[in-house]
């Protein structure tokens, strides 16, 4: 069983990558006196969450300056993947908060559902943290590899088969 995670007032909170485009590992990482939490999450979350925290902000006063050192700190060791996320704002502490539920893999050949709960982590930041994180976010996703402009999907260095194409010529890049 995984372990739960309360951070009401993060000190620091970012997302990052490890690895080259088309091998990233995405993360959400906070910090909370000495307690590093490390989350693994999908590229698509980590558009969604920020583009998500872009809209919150939007109808939220104006963050002060954000916060600039967003680089994951070291080692990088998740505690367990992203299932899904939800966001609330919390008027009474001006805290942003992301509550994280543990992905759960269910064996489609067992018909008890009484497994272990999922594991929770909740995420309090301030607004220019979260602004941070919505911008950071942002840039990891489109520093991707580039789409393919007939199909839409991920051009690979070393190759990529168009289904638009029947695999009879490459696109031009």
């Amino acid at each position: 069983m995984s372990s739960s995670f309360e951070l009401p007032e993060v000190e620091r909170i970012t997302v990052g990558t490890v690895g080259e485009p088309g091998q990233r590992t995405f993360y959400l990482q906070a910090r909370m006196g000495a307690q590093l939490v490390t989350l693994k999450m999908e590229k698509q979350q980590v558009g969604a969450l920020a583009q998500f925290l872009g809209t919150l902000l939007a109808d939220l006063p104006r963050p002060d300056d954000p916060p600039t050192d967003l680089e994951l700190e070291e080692p990088a060791l998740e505690e367990w993947a992203v299932g899904s996320l939800q966001l609330t704002y919390d008027p009474d502490i001006d805290r942003v908060v992301i509550i994280a539920e543990e992905a759960i893999f269910v064996d489609e050949d067992d018909d008890d559902d009484s497994g272990p709960a999922p594991a929770i982590a909740r995420f309090g930041a301030t607004r220019e943290q979260m602004a941070a994180v919505a911008i950071r976010g942002t840039s990891l996703v489109e520093a991707g590899r580039p789409p393919c402009p007939l199909c839409g999907f991920p051009l690979d260095p070393s190759g990529h088969a168009c289904p638009r194409t029947n695999g009879h010529r490459p696109p031009a890049r």
